[in-house]
Order: structure tokens, then sequence, then C-alpha cells
């Protein structure tokens, strides 16, 4: 697998795929979460993997899938070789970043750098849905510092004091023939690269209504994770095709060729995670990859 990263580099040859996509796909599937509790916090989380480290070549840590159970959250801590990033889908959560607390609602995230506190705590009286995505300086290399803080009942700020990510359907803006597709996209950056210190690239929104699509394209220097936020459809990467649901994440490699299409009736909508095989590398070439004769 290192050979063909490699050669992918190198060369702009596509990677070659592990498994089939079906397989890549990660599922959100509650009846798999485990409860458990996290840096010193008070109550419990419910978590799963929804992607490992290993479904990206480049930094990726995890993207863990959650409900933060009430009273739970993740305590006050730090992480020096990693940055991380709360995304919260519903309700509201008590979100803190270098000892500064605000109540946030969701859909919102707070992307946190190397070398910066950071917790959540859920002061309410339902579950909330949850994802944590953890991008390291260094492939596979992970550190932590507790604070032994639940952060409960802390002052909070009524304008947060630290960066956040709203994913805002009013905020995003008409792409006609996005990538080469059907129909007319809805798009926004939410965060770019000067936001991170690691190779995290960027957070992006798309959303594509009923029969449009984001055509066939490819990054040679950016992987990506296309979670759906809502609605159904279908992706293809490299000729193959699957259904994609409300709670899937979809592994995309360098250089794969990759196209996603709305064939339901109801709003497909994306959260966009990329990560650059070096800091600042960004690009996305149109349509199939061209070989010279």
């Amino acid at each position: 697998m290192r050979t063909t990263f490699v050669l992918a580099i190198i060369f702009g040859l596509p990677l070659l795929a592990a498994e089939p996509l079906a397989s890549r796909i990660g599922h959100t599937d509650p009846s798999k979460y485990r409860r458990s509790r996290s840096h010193g916090s008070a109550g419990d989380m419910a978590c799963s993997t929804l992607l490992p480290g290993s479904a990206l070549a480049t930094n990726l840590y995890f993207m863990h899938r959650c409900q933060i159970m009430p009273g739970g959250g993740v305590g006050h801590h730090f992480h020096n070789t990693d940055e991380e990033m709360f995304v919260i889908f519903d309700g509201e959560a008590e979100f803190t970043i270098d000892g500064h607390t605000s109540l946030l609602k969701g859909t919102v995230g707070a992307p946190n750098r190397m070398g910066h506190s950071h917790a959540i705590y859920n002061p309410g009286d339902k579950p909330v849905e949850f994802m944590n995505i953890n991008i390291s300086a260094v492939k596979g290399r992970y550190d932590a510092f507790n604070l032994d803080d639940a952060r409960i009942g802390v002052p909070k700020e009524p304008i947060p004091a630290f960066m956040t990510m709203r994913l805002d359907k009013a905020l995003l803006l008409p792409m006609k023939g996005y990538h080469g597709g059907e129909g007319t996209a809805q798009y926004r950056r939410a965060l770019d690269p000067t936001v991170f210190l690691t190779n995290w690239s960027y957070m992006d929104h798309l959303l594509l209504p009923a029969g449009a699509s984001d055509g066939k394209h490819r990054h040679a220097g950016v992987e990506e994770i296309y979670y759906v936020l809502n609605g159904d459809g279908e992706v293809q990467v490299n000729g193959e095709t699957a259904a994609i649901h409300k709670g899937d994440a979809v592994p995309v490699s360098l250089n794969e060729v990759h196209s996603f299409k709305n064939n339901g009736t109801a709003d497909l909508e994306f959260m966009i995670v990329g990560v650059a095989s070096q800091k600042n590398v960004l690009d996305t070439l149109e349509g199939e990859i061209r070989r010279g004769n």
C-alpha cells in the first residue's frame, strides 16, 4: 500500500482500494455505541468508531460518532500533536476552548488547534448527537494531557471567544454544474486551511437538491471524507457505485475519481472533511484521469 501511495503522488495514478467501496463506507449505528467517560468527564458518552485512521493515507487519526448523555461530555484536556473538532448535530452543548465556554446550538463545530485546551458538556436532559474528528501532525501519533475538569457549572460567555463552524443552509451559495455535475448545487467552505496547524485543509458544506450531482473529479494532494448529514443518494469512486444514506461517512483517497448524485426526493446534504498530503496543498481536477498514449 505504501508503494502505491508513493506512485500515486509521483505519477498521478489512482490509489488501489484495499476493499470494495461499500465496505469502506462507515455507517452510523447506535447499536454499536459503547458507553464510556472521556478525559475526566463527569458523565457518559456512547460512541463507536465511524472511520479509523487507516481509512485514509493522510493523517486522519479517527472519526467517532457518538451521543453525549445528559450530564456527560469530554473533560478539559490538551493535545500537543493532534488537532480535533467537536461537532453537534442537534440540541445544544457547552463548548470550551482555552477555558472559554459558550453554549452553542447544532449543527455547529469548534476546531481546536494543537496545544490548546478543549472540552464539551451536555447540560440538557436529552442526549446530543455528536462527532469527534481527530487529525494528527504525524500519521498514527496521539497524545493527551488531562486537566481533571469536567467543566460543570462554569461561567458561560454569550459570544464565543473561539473559532466555530456553523453548517447553516442559509449561508450556502448556488453552484451550477458543480464539478461538471447536473443541476445546481449549494456549497460553502465553512473552514479553510488557515484555521488549522496540521495538514487538515478544510471543512465544506454541500447540498445537492433532488436530481443534482457533484460531478466526477479528483484531488492529487487532498483526501476527503463525505459525511451525509441528511438524505439519500449514491457515490461513485473509480467507477464503483454504492448507495449512501444519512449518517454514512465516505472516505475518498488521493487521486480517486469520485462523484455524488442525489437520486432521492429530499435534499442530499454533506459535511466534507479535507486532509492534505502536504500543508496548503489544494487541488481539484475535473473529469476522469487522462493518460498518455
